[in-house]
């Protein structure tokens, strides 16, 4: 299992990444949230001079946000930097165009930017029309579509080679069956139990049926069709003789992610309906309230508060035993390792942890030293 970090991106404290390396962490996922963070690429280009074994990516790059293209190039633009090391995390963007208001890209045109951008790093030309616009017409050869390619790559100003691997994020089923028709990897945040990693791969199957027959890797078997990659987005709590998921320590290094999961949840159930998941009942309509005590016209800011990065005020009594449990990998450290250990048979190639920015660094030092040593 290889173990990474996702970086809420700070352009002045790049130097968390070079630790993390010297740590043995595997990846940095460098997060794209233009309203909150530092701009990822820049990011990325410095952790580039400053590492040498770590590989370095978008964790994960916004769709909605950067077209096809500018994506492509960009991150080519950080391969000729790390070759080698380079890897392109994408998603539609829930926080990132949630922040401005905005809906996160639909999956028409969320699988309509994988096909250019995938092409595009293979070094092809494809047919192109900005997916974020209404389509003039349907197909190559409509009004609003022409051919592009990077035609003087081969002049150093990028680098497409070595090829730079696609993880496609996917939180439900058919976001993880586009990440197997045109992903090299699936990242995703689920619950720490090995049921989610079987139910995402089943629906990497689907897509990955759908790719054309030269396009196929591996043998498309159960664990991960062939040599294709999978990732889960979470934050680790390593709990000492006598820790309770009520102590302040606990609270304030799970809390910021366990609340990012109350705000993706708030923000789907709003558009989609349904009930929330049985750890969240009991606090569910309390939140809401909380939430929905913002007008309309500014929930938007209120609902991503803190995103991942600290707790806001308002919402320390949401951080419960329950919602801890169902969100982050939390144990003692033969717990954590037991937890790994079934997350990886079922499928899962890399945990990815999201620290909370004031005890990013203690956290990472010590789940390196208790757990990853023991891995």
């Amino acid at each position: 299992m290889d173990i990474g970090v996702c970086v809420a991106a700070k352009i002045d404290d790049v130097g968390y990444i070079a630790h993390a390396e010297n740590l043995g962490y595997s990846h940095a996922w460098v997060a794209d949230s233009q309203m909150i963070w530092s701009d990822c690429y820049a990011v990325l280009a410095l952790a580039a001079q400053r590492t040498r074994t770590i590989r370095l990516g978008t964790g994960v790059a916004v769709a909605g946000t950067r077209t096809a293209p500018v994506t492509a190039h960009s991150i080519a633009t950080i391969n000729r930097l790390a070759p080698g090391r380079t890897f392109l995390g994408v998603g539609t963007g829930n926080t990132a165009m949630r922040l401005m208001g905005q809906r996160p890209l639909k999956l028409a045109a969320y699988a309509e930017y994988l096909r250019v951008l995938r092409a595009l790093l293979r070094g092809e030309e494809v047919d192109y029309a900005d997916e974020r616009l209404p389509r003039g017409g349907s197909g190559p050869g409509a009004p609003d579509t022409a051919p592009i390619s990077f035609p003087m790559s081969e002049l150093g100003f990028i680098a497409l080679h070595p090829p730079i691997p696609i993880y496609v994020s996917g939180f439900g089923p058919q976001a993880q069956a586009l990440a197997g028709e045109y992903g090299d990897g699936l990242v995703m945040s689920i619950p720490p139990d090995p049921e989610f990693v079987h139910r995402a791969l089943r629906n990497v199957k689907i897509g990955f049926a759908r790719r054309p027959q030269q396009g196929r890797r591996g043998d498309g078997g159960d664990a991960a069709c062939g040599d294709f990659y999978t990732c889960s987005l979470t934050t680790a709590v390593v709990l000492e003789p006598g820790d309770r998921l009520t102590d302040e320590r606990v609270i304030r290094e799970a809390g910021p992610f366990a609340l990012s999961s109350l705000h993706y949840l708030y923000e789907k159930l709003r558009f989609t309906g349904g009930e929330p998941p049985p750890a969240v009942r009991p606090i569910w309509q309390d939140y809401v309230a909380a939430v929905e005590s913002v007008p309309m016209s500014r929930r938007h800011l209120r609902v991503h508060a803190g995103h991942c990065t600290y707790i806001h005020p308002d919402e320390e009594r949401f951080v419960t035993p329950e919602l801890i449990r169902a969100s982050c990998l939390v144990g003692r450290p033969e717990e954590l390792l037991e937890k790994i250990r079934r997350l990886h048979a079922a499928g899962l190639h890399q945990l990815m942890l999201l620290p909370s920015l004031e005890p990013q660094y203690r956290v990472l030092e010590t789940f390196s030293r208790q757990v990853m040593a023991k891995l």
